[in-house]
C-alpha cells in the first residue's frame, strides 16, 4: 500500500475554533479574547467558518469525518442555534462516520439546562467541562468564572440531560495548592464518575499574566507526587492513563485528541486554527488568520490561510515522536512507517540509545516510554531534532 493510500484510509478530524470567552484567564495562552455576553458577531462568524469550510473541501479528499471538536474560547457561548447550523452544513460538505464523537467544549459559569438539553439535541455527544479545581481558593487565584459548586452542578445537571460521554478538565500544581487539595480534587473527580479526566500541570506560558507575574507555585516533587497520586487514585475508580494527561473509562478515550496524538490528519477552522494534512507530495501544515476581526475580513477574500508549509523529514521525525511518544501504548514501527512515508531504521539508533538509557522500552511491536521517560518526554523527543551545524 502506498503512503497515499494508506493516509486516505486513516481518521480525519474536523477543528472548529470559537475564540471568545467571558474572561481571559491569567495562565491562558490560548487563542481566546473576552466579550461580553451577545456582544460577539456570533452569526457573522458562523458565516465565515462556513465559508472556510467550503474553501478547504479540496483538503478532504473523499474522507469521512470520525470527529468533531468545538474548542476555544468558551464554544457554549454560541447559541444551540449557531451551534446546529454549522453542524448542518458540514453534514451537508463532508461525510461523517458512524458515532462521529462531536465534542463541545463549556466553562461551568456558562452551564444551562436548556441550552445544553439542545445542544445535546442537535448532535453534540460529548462534553468537555473546564473544571480546574474543586477548590474555591484556588479557582479565585486562576480568576475563574465559576465555584466549585458551579462545577459540580455542571456535571450532575449533564448527566441529567443524558450525555454519556463527559470529560472534566482537572489541573494541579496550582498556586500556592496543597499536596492535600489536589489530592481532594482528584478524589472529588473519582467521585463523579465522568467517563474521562484530563489532569494537567499548570505551566507558564509566555504572553501572559502568570508568565510576566508568575505566582508562587509548588515544588516539582510536590507536583510529582500529586501526579503520582491522580495515576494511583484513577487507576482505581477504573481509568485508564491512555496518555500522559489523558484518562479514561474502558472505551471512552477521547477520539478526537488520540489522533492527534497518533499523528493524524484534521482541518481546523476558525481564527487561528491549525490543519496538519497528509497529501502524495507531503504532510502540510497551515495556520488561519488568528484575530477574530481579520480572520472574518481574510476568509471573504480567501486570504485567510497563512504560514503552510510542508513537512521536511526532520519535521516528520519530530512530530511523529513528540505526539506518539505521549500515549501509553506508543507506537509500533509500521506505524511510524505509514504515518511518515519513512522507514523505521530513520530513526532506529537513536531510538535503541534512549532505551538504553531508561527512557523508552522496545519490545517487538512497540516502542513507548518507560516510567522514568514519562517523565522526561521532552528530553527524549529533544533528541530527535536536528543537530545544529557547525560554524
Amino acid at each position: 500500500m502506498t503512503f497515499t493510500q494508506t493516509f486516505l484510509r486513516q481518521p480525519f478530524s474536523l477543528y472548529v475554533h470559537l475564540p471568545w470567552c467571558l474572561h481571559k484567564c491569567p495562565y491562558c495562552d490560548f487563542n481566546s479574547h473576552a466579550t461580553e455576553i451577545d456582544a460577539f458577531p456570533q452569526q457573522a462568524y458562523i458565516d465565515c467558518l462556513i465559508n472556510d469550510l467550503d474553501q478547504a473541501m479540496g483538503t478532504l479528499r473523499h474522507r469521512s469525518i470520525h470527529s468533531i471538536f468545538f474548542g476555544g474560547g468558551t464554544p457554549s457561548l454560541f447559541s444551540s442555534t449557531s451551534i446546529e447550523r454549522l453542524l448542518l452544513a458540514i453534514q451537508t460538505r463532508a461525510a461523517l462516520s458512524d458515532h462521529c464523537e462531536v465534542t463541545l467544549e463549556t466553562n461551568p459559569g456558562t452551564f444551562e439546562y436548556n441550552k445544553f438539553a439542545e445542544f445535546k439535541a442537535c448532535g453534540i455527544n460529548r462534553l468537555s467541562i473546564g473544571v480546574q479545581s474543586f477548590n474555591d481558593d484556588h479557582l479565585l487565584k486562576l480568576q475563574r468564572i465559576h465555584s466549585s459548586k458551579d462545577a459540580l452542578s455542571a456535571i450532575d445537571t449533564a448527566q441529567q440531560i443524558g450525555f454519556e460521554n463527559i470529560n472534566i478538565d482537572l489541573m494541579f500544581g496550582l498556586p500556592e495548592q496543597s499536596i492535600t487539595s489536589a489530592k481532594h480534587d482528584l478524589d472529588l473527580a473519582c467521585e463523579q464518575t465522568v467517563s474521562h479526566i484530563s489532569y494537567y500541570q499548570l505551566t507558564l506560558e509566555p504572553n501572559t499574566i502568570f508568565y510576566s507575574a508568575p505566582p508562587k507555585l509548588p515544588d516539582s516533587d510536590a507536583c510529582w507526587e500529586m501526579q503520582q497520586y491522580a495515576v494511583d487514585r484513577l487507576q482505581q475508580a477504573n481509568y485508564q492513563r491512555y496518555e500522559v494527561s489523558a484518562f479514561a473509562k474502558p472505551n471512552r478515550q477521547c477520539i478526537h485528541n488520540h489522533n492527534y496524538w497518533c499523528f493524524g490528519d484534521y482541518l481546523g477552522i476558525g481564527a487561528g486554527a491549525h490543519s496538519k494534512i497528509s497529501t502524495s507530495s507531503g504532510v502540510i501544515r497551515n495556520q488561519r488568520t488568528r484575530q477574530p476581526s481579520s480572520y472574518m475580513r481574510a476568509v471573504t477574500q480567501n486570504q485567510h490561510v497563512l504560514q503552510q508549509r510542508t513537512l521536511s523529514t526532520q519535521d516528520l521525525i519530530f512530530e511523529f515522536l513528540l505526539n506518539h511518544l505521549r500515549l501509553a501504548r506508543g507506537f509500533s514501527p509500521r506505524q511510524f512507517t505509514q504515518s511518515t512515508g519513512l522507514a523505521y531504521e530513520t530513526i532506529q539508533s537513536p531510538i535503541v540509545q534512549a532505551a538504553d538509557d531508561g527512557l523508552l522500552i522496545v519490545g517487538q511491536e512497540r516502542i513507548h516510554a518507560s516510567e522514568k521517560g514519562y517523565r522526561f518526554l521532552d528530553e527524549i523527543v529533544q533528541r530527535f531534532l536536528p543537530k545544529p551545524a557547525c560554524s
